[in-house]
This record gives C-alpha cells, structure tokens and sequence, in this order.
C-alpha cells in the first residue's frame, strides 16, 4: 500500500502539500527541506504535481483574484457555477470538467493568471520547475507548431495585440483618464409613458417609471464629481434615443478620455422601450461606437449602464411591484438586456441591471436597487482606486442580498458584461 510501517513518505507529502508542517515535525519527525529533497528525487512525488499546484492556486488567490477569474471565464463555464459562493477549487474542478484543465494543457489557466496577476502563474511555474518540470504543458497543435520535441514544455500563449492582456506589458495596465473633462456621461432618462399607453393596445398597461428621477440625480452627482460633463435627455421617442446617441456617436471625442452612457426605462430582453413603446435595440445602440463608427473612441472605454427589465421571469427570493398595472404599489420593475449587446471588439463594457429573461426592480421613492447600488458604491470606492470591475461585483453582491417580499421572495441579479483590455478606474482627483 502506499502507507506501510517504516515507509511514510506519501504521508509526508500530504501533509507537505496542505502546509501542515507543525504535524509533519511534531509528529513525524520530519521538516519542509526534508519532503522537498524527496520530492525532487525521480519518482519521489506521489501526488500529481498538477494536483498540487492546483490545491496551492486554490489557497494563494484572493478574493478580488477570484472575481476576476469568474468574471473571464463567464463564457466558458455555466453560469450557475460561477455563483457568489463558489470559491477557486469550484472554479478548477468545473474547468477540469469542461476539458478546459488539463494535465497536458494548461494554457487557459497560464492566460487567466497573466490577465489577473502574473505571480499567480509564477507559483506554478517555480513548482513545475521542483517537481523536476521545465515550463509548462501545451497542446498537442502547439507540440506540433514550435518544433520542439516531445516532453519538452513551453508557454502556449498566442500573443495578443497591442494592449491586450496576453500582451505582458500591458499587465494591469489602466486605462488612460487625465482629460479634464473625462468624457461626457450621458443619461437618457424615461418617466412619462403616456405616449405609450395611447398607442398600441399591448401597451395600454405601461406605467410611468416614478423614481427614476432619483436615479437619474444619483448618476448626476456622481460622475460630475469623476470629472464627466453630464447630459440629461428626458421622457425620450425610440427616434429621439436614436437621435441622440447619433448626435453622440458624430462628436470628435479625441480630448476625451471615455464615454458614459446611462439609459433608465422601460425594456425587454435585448431592447429598451422609448415613451412611445416602439422598441430600440441595445445593439444598436452600443454599436453606434464602434471604431467604425466613431473613430475618435478608438482605443478609450465605452461603457453603458442599462436600467431596465429584460423579460417578465422573476427570481425566486424578491417582493416588489412589477409593471402589471398596479397603481398602488411602491416599487416598479424594469426588464434587461441580453449579453450579446456589445460589438465583438475591444473596450466596451456594458453593466446590466438583471439578468437575460429577468426583472429588476424599483422604488417609486428611492430608485431602483442597481443604479442606487451603483452610485453608492463608485462614490465609495473610486477614491480608494478601485476598477469598475471590482466595483461592479461589489453591487452584484449588494444587490443579490436584497428581497422583495411582495411577490413571493423574489430576488434581482445584476451583470456585467465586457471587452475592456485594461484596468478602468474612474479618476476622482
């Protein structure tokens, strides 16, 4: 067997491998250089050294880390496996699962740790080398393409373009934020849906979003203290969206630094409802700034915040008032959008209210929970340095805890949803 009297060397390792070194002297007479020297012997390790690299991975990141390998892998693993509760080991076993881990293929993992913190993957990199290891293990295309001979392990990241993360130099680089203004935050902001109600039949029940006057005062305040010059266009057709964010995309933003876009409405999934209930798409929207259509962004963040539904589901946990026609209610409900709604290109980043087919909910008299959540915590958080990133998975925590009793326990899940190749922090001074 592998523990046997006279031989407890897989003991030893064990016990190595978990950091318990005070049980590994008290009671096994042993020491870390001892286990070190036979783990380094040919054949002296039992356990993986996959095994262990993982299991230290597991410990050494911190809780802003693991955000972040939860928020890059969002498109390669169910989302109901990157959960507020589910911690790194979770995160490793699912991509084990997935084919995504593998002993002969560490290359996703090498990529999330260099976009994250390169010393998360230098750990690894040290312990392959004790384990008597040279580099890394690649793919069998890879072996093929670098015409190294077999066993010999080399780094499989393909380079990336200028300013992306697999680009080493631009490892936790920010992005540039020192114009004065910063860029212009633009908030479109739909209370009155008057026009809606007198139209067509289906919407004969789309109620006027009280509150949002409150949110749109919140955005106000905070990004004129970030150095925005802020916009306000109220109780907006689905043209006047359109004419607007044209007016925007046509700009010369080349002394600017970024572009905000905060919308506040009614929606649907992938779509937002102008005063008159014709619908706009996100897209669209987003779209109107890609470096084709608006070159002068190229290269600089563009960032949308949605507050609205993006379907009728609820989630079991909230109580609120949704828009059912219910006048007495005191809270209401927007719809969100889905998380195609950004072009597949660099530097956008699109924050989203719920998630797809969900609702979200609002205060007649406070606002509703994401955009207050938001502007609570930019305004906390910016001062101290913080990306929108970290800040964003702050108010998803936030807002998840939150329950709306009058609909049964049911609760709100906002998410982000991004192609942003730096860090982003807003400059407060």
């Amino acid at each position: 067997g592998v523990l046997e009297a006279g031989n407890l060397a897989f003991l030893r390792e064990l016990l190595y491998c978990i950091g318990r070194i005070d049980l590994l002297v008290a009671h096994l007479g042993s020491s870390r250089e001892q286990v070190e020297r036979e783990l380094r012997a040919p054949g002296g390790a039992r356990v993986p050294p996959l095994r262990y690299l993982l299991f230290q991975l597991f410990e050494d990141v911190t809780a802003d880390e693991l955000m972040y390998f939860k928020l890059f892998l969002v498109k390669e693993l169910p989302k109901n496996k990157l959960t507020h509760e589910t911690t790194m080991l979770d995160i490793l076993i699912e991509m084990e699962k997935k084919g995504l881990l593998e002993k002969d293929n560490l290359s996703l993992l090498k990529s999330l740790c260099e976009k994250i913190n390169i010393s998360l993957w230098n750990r690894i990199e040290e312990g392959l080398n004790m384990f008597g290891q040279e580099e890394m293990l690649i793919t069998e295309e890879e072996k093929g393409s670098t015409g190294c001979p077999e066993g010999h392990l080399v780094s499989s990241v393909a380079p990336g373009p200028p300013g992306s993360f697999n680009d080493s130099s631009q490892l936790l680089e920010a992005y540039k934020m020192t114009s004065r203004p910063c860029g212009v935050c633009l908030i479109l902001n739909n209370h009155n849906f008057a026009k809606a109600r007198e139209g067509a039949l289906e919407h004969k029940h789309m109620k006027d979003r009280n509150g949002t006057d409150v949110d749109a005062a919140a955005l106000t305040k905070v990004f004129s203290k970030l150095h925005f010059r802020v916009e306000e266009h109220k109780d907006l057709t689905a043209d006047g969206i359109r004419t607007v964010l044209g007016s925007f995309q046509s700009k010369d933003h080349e002394d600017k630094d970024c572009f905000v876009c905060c919308i506040l409405s009614h929606g649907k999934k992938g779509i937002i409802y102008g005063v008159d209930g014709q619908e706009v798409p996100i897209r669209e929207l987003t779209t109107s700034f890609t470096v084709q259509n608006c070159n002068s962004l190229a290269g600089k963040p563009k960032v949308f915040f949605i507050q609205a539904c993006q379907g009728d589901a609820l989630h079991k946990g909230v109580t609120i008032e949704t828009d059912s026609g219910e006048e007495d209610s005191s809270l209401g409900q927007d719809s969100r959008f889905q998380l195609d709604c950004i072009p597949a290109e660099p530097d956008f980043l699109l924050g989203m209210a719920t998630l797809q087919d969900y609702v979200s909910y609002r205060s007649t008299r406070e606002g509703t929970w994401y955009i207050q959540a938001l502007c609570q915590h930019l305004e906390y958080s910016c001062p101290r340095g913080e990306d929108v990133l970290t800040i964003l998975t702050a108010v998803n925590e936030e807002v998840s805890r939150k329950t709306c009793e009058q609909q049964g326990a049911k609760k709100q899940m906002p998410q982000p949803s991004f192609t942003l190749t730096k860090r982003l922090i807003f400059p407060v001074n």
